[in-house]
């Protein structure tokens, strides 16, 4: 396996100069990486996949001859998107036969993250879903340019497209995104609101407290990847909704703890049994009631939780 972009540097020989300060494409690579890694990020939901991106990004840009390139964020970004293109066709295909629903992989957060409202907003479970929704390069326009700002003549290099097709795609995409998207950016205080009453609700298990917290509407999804149990389908309605997060808990309760946490970049529902991670439960608001549940239990999606991922646009 390819090691990570800072110590790729150094296996290929090139990665520090002679006064201990890195070269200049590993220095032009890492002060860009955070970046790189939410594009990517946001482009496959999968934060295991966006790091293989950025190692592919860096063995691609380690063989650049710098002195022709103008602009070094440019350029990388270029590079990942098309990376990120490559692996997304690929995903698609083998999330066709995922085993129940698949949701994206959670990530512990930064309190900066949530600072950033337009960031937090567009790597929210639920934002990642509605980006599932797009075609590949739908998605590569809407992200590169909706949530980075990046010029339509610079997104038309990295997708292969003309800028005059790059902006139907993204006037398309953004349409599409609108239509899907939660009502309004929910402040992380309300939020934490939502989240403190549906907390006490379950643990309490007082099923009128959790009706009175979820939309008549809500959905709940869950996420085992046929590892763990997890709803096969996803559950619609508050009544139903309600009633099976009762009972479940009310199960295991005497072995399980519910903490909150910050996972991409919102309040979110940390439960372990036994002192180990279990479920991160992450939520969907509008109007001040959770419309959304996101259980993820696939264990192999839970490795970012254990240390705080650092995002940036």
């Amino acid at each position: 396996m390819v090691g990570t972009p800072q110590t790729a540097a150094d296996d290929r020989g090139r990665g520090i100069g002679r006064d201990d300060r890195p070269d200049p494409a590993t220095e032009a690579f890492l002060a860009h990486r955070n970046l790189l890694f939410t594009v990517a990020y946001e482009m496959l939901g999968s934060a295991a996949d966006a790091e293989d991106i950025l190692q592919e990004t860096w063995l691609r840009w380690a063989g650049v001859d710098l002195g022709t390139v103008r602009e070094h964020r440019a350029y990388l970004v270029r590079i990942t998107t098309r990376q990120a293109l490559a692996r997304l066709r690929t995903l698609g295909r083998r999330r066709e036969s995922y085993v129940g629903s698949w949701l994206p992989e959670p990530l512990l957060t930064a309190p900066d993250v949530a600072e950033d409202v337009a960031l937090a907003d567009s790597v929210s479970m639920a934002m990642l879903l509605v980006l599932e929704t797009l075609a590949p390069t739908e998605r590569a326009v809407f992200v590169l340019r909706e949530v980075f700002d990046v010029g339509y003549d610079e997104i038309a290099e990295a997708v292969d497209k003309s800028p005059a097709a790059v902006r139907q795609i993204a006037h398309r995409a953004r349409a599409h995104v609108a239509a899907r998207r939660p009502r309004r950016v929910v402040s992380a205080t309300e939020t934490r609101y939502a989240l403190d009453a549906f907390q006490r609700a379950l643990e309490t298990g007082d099923l009128q407290s959790l009706l009175d917290i979820l939309a008549p509407d809500v959905v709940l999804l869950g996420d085992g990847g046929g590892i763990k149990q997890a709803v096969p389908r996803p559950i619609v309605g508050a009544d139903k909704v309600a009633r099976l997060l009762a009972g479940g808990w009310g199960r295991i309760a005497d072995i399980t703890s519910l903490r909150p946490a910050q996972v991409n970049g919102h309040p979110a529902l940390i439960i372990r049994l036994d002192g180990e991670l279990d479920t991160v439960l992450a939520v969907r608001i509008d109007d001040g009631l959770i419309t959304g549940l996101y259980a993820v239990r696939n264990p192999e999606k839970l490795s970012h939780m254990e240390r705080e991922t650092v995002l940036s646009r």
